[in-house]
């Protein structure tokens, strides 16, 4: 495969003389365009811990099974859960073949101990052949983060915001999933409480899911209405969890599930299984709405308008992070507009989702198909 920042180079620099005055350096992707691209094939913070007989024996075993590790991640991050059992087994010689470079955040050792936190950068390409090689479908496309808005109900009454609220806790409590959609929790301060309620989450407020949303730069929200019930015939608590998620990205949604509490299961420990099912489910859904179709190559012509070459520029860097596009032609260039032609691969509905996580929209204006770019917004802290 390509590497897809080769292909994003503009056309003559002449051309970019006349438009805009100067000679620019157009004919490669600049560094934060292609770091963006290969963002999803870093594992980061890796933290290895091994005792052998000396430390640098220990510190060999660490960076193997760092490696090992990290790989495992990666390849999991990218496939779907149905698929885990097919990932397939490697030796370490195998898995540093994939290997880009690693780096070390932080170490310790003593004369028989190693522990260190373990970044790591893979081959892109070779990656993607390992995948198609073994027939595992996998997905690129990074989503915007998705705020979770956890509203518990028990006995009737709704928690969003108020103290304690478990099922909130549970959400903050997950296991991190270490994939492609970014889960955030609101932190719970006045002007979330002020932006929006329990019951206006429950019924889906557009405009104030839309509000809550922009504060955390987030494309979409998560509205995890919990329902926590006593199983009469068990004597054990059941949670029937509504899931609805909002936004421009996706069209509404709802999924219910059902968790039962185990044996001797506390409410708790049965709220933090839930939250990490779903978490788990909102991460496999988003890979099958973006999984990568090889067979299905599509071009699709677009106009920008610009009012200078640094619009186009902005453009250019996105469109360089978005998986999907394979190519992206330029077929002509103006003072007002740019012409491109996108190759890209899979449905017309994934192109515009993609496009939606790089803050790129793609609309129809009579026969012309618009691409338009939405400027960088501050964002708000927020808990992962």
């Amino acid at each position: 495969m390509i590497d897809r920042g080769s292909l994003f180079a503009l056309c003559k620099a002449p051309l970019f003389a006349v438009v805009a005055g100067v000679l620019v350096g157009a004919g490669a992707v600049t560094d934060a365009a292609r770091a963006q691209a290969i963002d999803v094939f870093e594992v980061m913070g890796v933290d290895v811990d091994v005792t052998a007989e000396t430390a640098a024996a220990a510190r060999g075993e660490a960076l193997i099974d760092g490696e090992r590790r990290a790989f495992r991640r990666l390849l999991e991050r990218l496939t779907l859960l149905a698929d885990r059992d097919r990932l397939p087994d490697f030796s370490r010689d195998e898995i540093t073949a994939y290997v880009k470079d690693f780096s070390i955040a932080e170490e310790k050792a003593s004369a028989v101990r190693y522990l260190a936190t373990l970044n790591f950068r893979f081959k892109a390409d070779d990656v993607r052949r390992l995948l198609i090689g073994h027939a595992l479908p996998f997905a690129e496309t990074t989503s915007k983060p998705l705020l979770v808005l956890p509203v518990y109900q028990a006995a009737g009454v709704l928690l969003l915001w108020d103290d304690p609220n478990p099922w909130r806790d549970a959400w903050a409590a997950r296991p991190t999933v270490d994939g492609l959609v970014p889960l955030v929790l609101p932190l719970g301060d006045l002007s979330d409480i002020a932006a929006i309620g329990a019951e206006q989450a429950v019924e889906g407020d557009a405009q104030r899911l839309t509000a809550i949303a922009a504060k955390y730069r987030a494309g979409d929200t998560l509205v995890a209405h919990g329902i926590l019930r006593l199983d009469t015939r068990r004597g054990l608590p059941d949670l029937e969890v509504h899931v609805t998620r909002y936004g421009t990205a996706l069209q509404k949604h709802t999924v219910v599930r059902t968790f039962a509490a185990d044996g001797d299961e506390s409410r708790d420990d049965l709220l933090r299984r839930a939250a990490a099912a779903l978490a788990q489910q909102v991460e496999d859904d988003w890979k099958r709405d973006n999984l990568l179709q090889f067979g299905r190559p599509a071009v699709l012509a677009v106009t920008v308008r610009i009012r200078s070459l640094g619009d186009w520029l902005v453009v250019r860097k996105r469109l360089a992070g978005v998986a999907v596009i394979r190519r992206a032609d330029l077929a002509l260039l103006s003072r007002a507009a740019v012409r491109v032609n996108l190759h890209y691969i899979g449905e017309s509905d994934q192109l515009t989702l993609a496009l939606e996580q790089a803050d790129l929209t793609l609309s129809r204006e009579d026969d012309e198909w618009i691409l338009g770019f939405r400027p960088a917004s501050s964002t708000a802290r927020a808990r992962p």
